[in-house]
């Protein structure tokens, strides 16, 4: 991601903008402000394109977040900007302060909160992308396993069935485990035997032998 990604932000109560930032000359402004009076007013998230820009907006709370990004730049990483620049706000104006602030006043305080936060993300751009891919693949591994359950029910089992079954693989494994330790056990004595036996031999041999030297040694005496 290079320094031009990000062109312009805003944060706005309502429809009126308290604090604005860019860098850039153009009509982008204009063009997100006419979004602002169209959104919805309920607390989501939204993405308009125009002129290979896209229009980003968080909306919650009656607040209204904007960042407005080369099209280039993937939608999770600017409302992963959207979502700094909301903590950020909240937390510096949340006691009331931005309820009664007029238009831009807030502009020379938050402005270069917003481009620090530019800048935080433009470089570290490919940590971001890997947190929301993992983010994604648990809210796809949670959803699946949601629809399990909802079809295990459909099929008419209850999770007191499923709970049982649970117990059951319980027992069989910790079952599966102790057989394993005894044959584990049994397979040990029995090689223990085997070398038990054949050190026996070995012992026998070498008296049977040493036996032989001595008597030979004594005839020949």
């Amino acid at each position: 991601m290079g320094q031009e990604s990000f062109i312009y932000s805003f944060v706005a109560r309502g429809t009126m903008v308290l604090a604005e930032y860019t860098e850039f000359t153009g009509n982008f402004p204009a063009i997100a402000a006419q979004c602002l009076q169209k959104l919805p007013s309920s607390n989501n998230k939204f993405t308009y394109n125009c002129d290979h820009h896209t229009f980003n907006f968080l909306v919650e709370d009656g607040y209204a977040y904007c960042v407005v990004a080369k099209e280039s730049v993937g939608k999770q990483i600017s409302i992963a900007y959207l979502e700094r620049i909301k903590e950020d706000f909240r937390r510096r104006y949340g006691g009331g302060k931005a309820d009664t602030a007029v238009a831009k006043s807030l502009n020379k305080e938050f402005g270069p909160v917003m481009k620090e936060h530019m800048q935080y993300i433009i470089d570290h751009a490919d940590e971001i992308e890997k947190l929301l891919k993992v983010k994604a693949q648990v809210s796809e591994v949670k959803s699946i396993m949601l629809e399990n359950i909802d079809k295990t029910i459909e099929r008419g089992e209850n999770l007191t069935d499923l709970s049982n079954k649970a117990e059951d693989l319980r027992y069989s494994a910790q079952s599966f485990k102790e057989q394993g330790t005894q044959i584990r056990r049994k397979m040990w004595y029995k090689n223990m035997k085997i070398k038990l036996i054949v050190l026996g031999i070995l012992i026998f041999l070498v008296l049977v032998i040493w036996l032989s030297v001595c008597q030979g040694f004594n005839c020949n005496n």
